[in-house]
C-alpha cells in the first residue's frame, strides 16, 4: 500500500475588514454635526429645553463650546440649578433679544434652592436685560424667605408674554413710570402687587389679564380700553373689591372667596362669556341680600352693568342655602335674559342647611316678586322638590313667558310628595309650555298626559 506524502496547507490569507463607503461615518475624522451652520446648530440645542444640557454638549466638539448662550430660548431648571449658578449662567448670555426665557422648577420633588427677594429682584433685573419676547418666572413657595421686602418689577419692553409666580412677594412697579408697550397677555400667580390698576394702565396693549392668588385680598381695579379677557382666581383669600371699567372685554371668569363687605362694579357692554364661581356663595347671597333686600332694578344695574344677555348659566354651590332670592335679583339686573341654566350640587353634597334666620331667605317679599322678565326656557339640574324651589318655579310662571321647562331630578328626590304634586299643578295649567322632566340617569319619566294625571293623584 503506497502512502501518499502529506501535503503542507499554507494558511489562508488574512480576511479583509469590510468598510462602508459610507464616509460620512467611516471614523474618517470629519465631524459632520459641528460643520453644520450656527443656526441649525442653536435649533438643535433649543429643542433640548434645557440650559444644562445644552451646556454639556460642549464636551462632544470645541465647536460647541459656548453655543448655549446664543440660545434664542432658554430654559433654565431650578430644579436642579442653584441660585448662585442661575446668577452666574444668566450673566454669559450673549443675546441682547430673545424670544423666551423660562425660569422654574420642572420636578417639584427635588430640593428647591433657596430664593432670598434680592436674589430675585436681581433675577429679573437679568431676565430684563435679556429683553425677551415671552417671561415666564416660578419661584416656589418655600424658595422665597424675607417676603416682606419689595421687589421692583423691571420694565420689558419687547415682550407680549409675561407669567410671574413668585410667592407673596411684595411686587413694585417700573420706576420712572416706564411701560410694557407690547405686553399682550399678563398673568400673575401668588401675588402682592402695590397698586395693581397702575400696572395695568402701564399696558396700553393688553388683551388678557389673569391675577390668581392675590394674597392680601387688596382691592383689584382693572380700567383698560383694551382688555378682552380678564381671570381672577383668588383661592381661599377673601376679596373686598372689585372695579372693572373695560368697554371691550368679552370674557369674565371670577374664582374667588368674598369679603364680608364686598363691593363690586363692573362696566363691560360688550360681555359675550361670563363664569362666576364664588367659593362662599353664602357670603355673596348675604351681601347682595343686605344690601338690596328688595329687587332694586335700578340699583344692582348700576353695580352689575352688565350687557344685554340672551342666557344665563349658574353652578352654584349652595351648602344648603335659599338660592330663589339671589337668582331673582341677578335676573332683575340682566336685561333679556331668555334662557336659563340651574345647577346646584346633589343632596349629599349640600352639608347642613342654613338656619331660619339666615340672611339668604331673609327677603320673604322675593316670593311676591311681579316685574316681568324675558325667560322663555328654564332648565334645573339637581332639582330636589324643596318648598323654595317650588316657589322660585312659581314666581317664574309668574312673572315669565316661560315656554320650555326642564327638571332633572336630584338622585334623592322623592316624586311623592306634595311640593310635587303643586308642580304638577303648574304644568297642567300651562298646556301650552313644553316639559320634560329626567330621572338623574336621564331617562324621561314625565312625558305623556296620562302620566302627568298619576303624578297629580300621588302615584308614580
Amino acid at each position: 500500500m503506497e502512502l501518499r506524502p502529506r501535503r503542507r496547507l499554507d494558511p489562508p490569507p488574512p480576511r479583509r475588514s469590510r468598510r462602508r463607503r459610507d464616509h460620512g461615518a467611516d471614523g474618517d475624522g470629519v465631524d459632520r454635526i459641528s460643520s453644520l451652520l450656527d443656526d441649525l446648530l442653536l435649533l438643535v440645542l433649543t429643542r433640548l429645553r434645557c440650559v444644562r444640557a445644552a451646556a454639556r454638549t460642549s464636551v462632544l466638539s470645541r465647536r460647541w463650546r459656548g453655543l448655549w448662550r446664543l440660545l434664542p430660548e432658554l430654559y433654565f431648571n431650578t430644579s436642579i440649578v442653584s441660585s448662585s449658578a442661575l446668577e452666574a449662567a444668566l450673566a454669559q448670555v450673549g443675546v441682547q433679544k430673545m424670544s423666551l426665557l423660562h425660569i422654574g422648577p420642572r420636578n417639584l420633588c427635588y430640593e428647591l434652592p433657596m430664593f432670598y427677594a434680592a436674589g430675585v429682584a436681581s433675577l429679573l433685573r437679568n431676565a430684563a436685560r435679556l429683553n425677551p419676547v415671552e417671561l415666564r418666572v416660578v419661584i416656589i413657595d418655600s424658595n422665597v424667605k424675607d417676603r416682606d421686602i419689595a421687589v421692583e418689577l423691571p420694565c420689558f419692553v419687547r415682550a407680549t408674554s409675561i407669567y410671574l409666580d413668585v410667592y407673596r412677594l411684595t411686587l413694585t412697579l417700573p420706576a420712572q413710570g416706564r411701560e410694557f408697550p407690547a405686553l399682550e397677555r399678563l398673568t400673575i400667580v401668588n401675588y402682592n402687587v402695590i397698586n395693581i390698576g397702575a400696572l395695568i394702565s402701564r399696558c396700553p396693549h393688553l388683551r388678557v389679564l389673569e391675577l390668581l392668588g392675590c394674597q392680601d385680598g387688596s382691592p383689584i381695579v382693572v380700567h383698560s380700553t383694551t382688555i378682552e379677557e380678564i381671570i381672577l382666581g383668588n383661592g381661599g383669600t377673601e376679596v373686598r373689591s372689585i372695579d372693572i371699567v373695560a368697554p371691550v372685554l368679552k370674557k369674565f371668569r371670577l374664582s374667588t372667596g368674598i369679603h364680608k363687605d364686598f363691593t363690586m362694579s363692573l362696566l363691560a357692554p360688550m360681555l359675550e362669556n361670563l363664569l362666576w364661581y364664588c367659593s362662599f356663595l353664602a357670603s355673596l347671597m348675604v351681601f347682595i341680600l343686605l344690601q338690596y333686600p328688595s329687587p332694586d332694578k335700578q340699583k344692582l344695574q348700576q353695580m352689575f352693568q352688565f350687557p344685554k344677555f340672551s342666557a344665563l348659566e349658574l353652578d352654584l354651590k349652595t351648602c344648603g342655602h335659599v338660592y330663589g332670592a339671589m337668582v331673582i335679583n341677578l335676573l332683575s339686573s340682566c336685561n333679556g335674559i331668555q334662557r336659563l341654566k340651574l345647577a346646584t350640587e346633589q343632596h349629599g353634597l349640600m352639608g347642613k342647611a342654613c338656619t331660619p334666620d339666615c340672611p339668604c331667605d331673609r327677603s320673604q317679599n322675593w316670593r311676591s316678586q311681579n316685574s316681568l322678565m324675558d325667560l322663555e326656557e328654564i332648565e334645573i339640574e339637581n332639582f330636589k322638590g324643596s318648598a323654595h324651589e317650588v316657589d322660585f318655579i312659581k314666581l317664574l310662571f309668574s312673572c315669565s313667558p316661560l315656554t320650555k321647562v326642564v327638571l332633572r331630578l336630584d338622585p334623592n328626590a322623592s316624586t311623592r310628595t306634595k311640593t310635587f304634586r303643586e308642580i304638577y299643578n303648574y304644568l297642567k295649567a300651562n298646556p301650552s309650555v313644553d316639559y320634560h322632566i329626567y330621572r338623574k340617569c336621564g331617562k324621561e319619566f314625565v312625558h305623556a298626559v296620562a302620566e302627568l294625571e298619576a303624578l297629580g293623584r300621588g302615584g308614580l
